[in-house]
């Protein structure tokens, strides 16, 4: 019998290999991102210290409705609003290991277009 790797352990595996290379420092921390089906949320990570700077997430938010690209594009201003309090311009972009599609894209753009550069 084959058994088959669940799909949140394969993407942990690419979650995995993506943070050998990827690491946040004080000067350009790492901008993480966690998606469930119900809600997203972000983090910004100083890896050195092991301290997060920053968050943001639909829950916080209180949106109606968490698990959507809108709900992803006011994540991703709300985590460029929280940056700029915390004097932060510049982050490494973690997507943990997701695709670059979809929620995750329209978060980074959102956080893009709000002044955080990646």
């Amino acid at each position: 019998m084959i058994n088959k790797v669940s799909r949140n352990q394969m993407r942990l595996m690419r979650h995995r290999r993506v943070r050998d290379k990827i690491s946040g420092t004080s000067e350009v921390p790492r901008l993480c991102v966690f998606r469930s089906n119900k809600n997203i949320s972000c983090q910004i990570i100083d890896d050195e210290n092991g301290v997060t700077l920053a968050s943001a997430s639909s829950l916080s938010l209180k949106l109606k409705n968490g698990g959507n690209i809108e709900a992803a594009t006011e994540v991703g201003k709300a985590i460029a609003e929280a940056a700029k309090k915390a004097k932060i311009t510049k982050v490494v972009f973690d997507r943990g290991g997701y695709l670059y599609h979809g929620r995750v894209e329209a978060l980074a753009n959102a956080a893009r277009e709000n002044g955080l550069e990646f």
